[in-house]
């Protein structure tokens, strides 16, 4: 019998789903997905074609070639760690980007963009053992899962830990601008009409504001091996 489970990790950006995500797959043996790498990818995609940029965004050429957008995750030789790969190019590198960052919200808003996502992403998670990150994951793509995190810290503490982050890749930005980066993200994720972001009502909210990495995992790593014990029961 199958006793493995579905864990789904929602939460604000930059709050270290994807990292806490990732841990936890490891430790556990299970398979990790990163669905804000998907969102991502389409969102490069888009401004590769010249639909989006700072001031502009044709939806409707996005929508009407959503069908040449293939999404698909590969294990790295060299680190071990699931990376993106768009239309079978790796892209991990690029969507990582504060460019990128500013234009994800808006494409995910995308009815038609959500929709084609979910699917792929439910298919992922049909034999169970998964641990998957978002937005909008034990709301809409897996709102029977047995476990459902939701993280959470201040825009000051986001801000300042993704602009660490950003520095260390080489990438020229400010503390400023990543701040507004986080706000702007925040409410355009919360406030949009399809899936907005939101804690789902029997989801564990993690406060990470004043918390270690490691004094966060193993908090999340106690809390999933106890529903893992519940559903071998």
């Amino acid at each position: 019998m199958n006793h493995k489970i579905i864990i789904a990790i929602d939460g604000y950006s930059s709050t270290g789903k994807s990292t806490v995500a990732r841990q936890l797959a490891r430790e556990l043996g299970y398979i990790y997905v990163d669905t804000g790498a998907m969102y991502r990818a389409v969102t490069l995609y888009a401004m590769n074609q010249g639909y989006i940029d700072e001031n502009t965004f044709d939806k409707d050429a996005l929508i009407q070639n959503l069908h040449l957008i293939n999404i698909r995750f590969e294990v790295s030789a060299i680190t071990g760690l699931a990376e993106v790969f768009l239309n079978d190019v790796n892209v991990e590198k690029e969507i990582r980007t504060l460019k990128v960052s500013r234009q994800v919200s808006p494409v995910a808003a995308i009815s038609s963009v959500r929709r084609k996502l979910v699917e792929q992403q439910q298919l992922m998670g049909k034999n169970r053992g998964i641990v998957m990150d978002g937005r909008d994951i034990g709301t809409v793509v897996f709102p029977n899962a047995e476990l459902k995190l939701f993280m959470t810290a201040t825009s000051k503490d986001r801000a300042e830990r993704r602009y660490k982050e950003l520095i260390e890749r080489g990438e020229d930005v400010t503390y400023e601008d990543v701040l507004k980066n986080v706000v702007n993200r925040d409410h355009i994720d919360s406030t949009r009409k399809d899936s907005p972001l939101r804690k789902a009502e029997d989801a564990i909210e993690i406060d990470n504001s004043n918390l270690t990495l490691v004094e966060q995992f193993e908090q999340i790593l106690t809390i999933a091996k106890k529903a893992i014990a519940k559903e071998k029961k």
